[in-house]
């Protein structure tokens, strides 16, 4: 079983029936410098609930497949360092052991496979 949690916004959106997309996190802590970064990632996030869905942004964070971000999340996701840049390889040993990770494309299909969301954009 793998250690989940859901961003507030998301679970009321499960809840509802809402559309979701999954984002990945890897623009936040591999992409570009901070503030950017965060900023970027807020932008992506309001173009998704402009268009009428709820962003989910993907990351591992201690250990824990994080559905979505709050805002606190973001904000401690773009400024950790030492932070595992997760494709299918390594997403599970970090898990396992308990790291943090920023999902790729290809790790991001799978939290969202296993998260039950259909959609997903890439920066």
């Amino acid at each position: 079983m793998i250690p989940m949690s859901f961003s507030p916004e998301v679970t009321q959106a499960l809840k509802n029936g809402d559309a979701l997309v999954a984002l990945e996190s890897t623009i936040i802590t591999h992409a570009m410098p901070r503030p950017q970064n965060v900023e970027t990632a807020r932008r992506v996030e309001q173009t998704v609930r402009e268009n009428g869905a709820v962003p989910a942004t993907m990351a591992v964070m201690n250990g824990t497949l994080h559905v979505g971000l709050t805002d606190e999340e973001l904000d401690t996701l773009g400024q950790a360092k030492n932070v595992a840049k997760l494709s299918r390889a390594d997403f599970a040993a970090c898990i396992a052991s308990g790291g943090t990770g920023a999902t790729t494309v290809a790790a991001t299909m799978i939290a969202a496979q296993i998260a039950g969301i259909g959609v997903f954009a890439t920066g």
